[in-house]
Parts: C-alpha cells; sequence; structure tokens
C-alpha cells in the first residue's frame, strides 16, 4: 500500500478563481481591496515617473534639449496611475462583488 501526500495533486493556482500569483486576493474584503487597488495606482504613479524622468535626463543631456521634467508627472505618471490604479480597483471590485454574491 501506498499512501499520497495531500500536497501531491495540487496544483498551483496563478491567475484564476481570486488568485494573482499565488495570492488569494479573492477573499480580501472591500476597504483591503480599496487599499491595494490605490496602492498599484501608485507604485505605478511613481515607478512610470521615475522611468519618464530618467529618460528625460538621458535625451536632455545627449541631444541638448529642454524638454521639462514636469511632462514626465503629467504625460506619463499622472495617466499611466490613474489607468493602473481604475484596472486594479475594477479587478479587486468584480473580486469581492462575486465573494458577496457566493452562497456560504
Amino acid at each position: 500500500m501506498t499512501q499520497s501526500s495531500p500536497t501531491a495533486h495540487a496544483t498551483a493556482r496563478t491567475l484564476g478563481a481570486g488568485y494573482l500569483f499565488g495570492i488569494p486576493v479573492g477573499d480580501l474584503g472591500w476597504f483591503a481591496s480599496l487599499l491595494i487597488g490605490i496602492g498599484c495606482g501608485f507604485i505605478a504613479f511613481f515607478a512610470s515617473t521615475f522611468c519618464a524622468i530618467i529618460f528625460l535626463l538621458i535625451y536632455n543631456t545627449a541631444a541638448h534639449g529642454a524638454i521639462d521634467f514636469a511632462l514626465s508627472y503629467r504625460r506619463v505618471g499622472f495617466p499611466i496611475g490613474i489607468v493602473v490604479m481604475v484596472v486594479a480597483l475594477a479587478y479587486l471590485g468584480v473580486l469581492w462583488f462575486r465573494r458577496i454574491l457566493r452562497p456560504s
């Protein structure tokens, strides 16, 4: 008689059934979903703004340009941050709403 371990048949959960890279985001409450969605927007804003500033720095140095660094906030960081925040809030909101409607 051979016994198999309980984890032998378990599969890794990645992008389905409320799991994102193994993290159970489908079991979050509305406030946690709101915080995570807004946090994703902030992270995307700062990361894209940083990349835009570095690009403008290299461009201004190499091409002797005079492009204003404020464009990195207005034209790159802000739109990307808003789009990522809206997508994250929509995704997490749908997962939260499904959890609420799920029979106990």
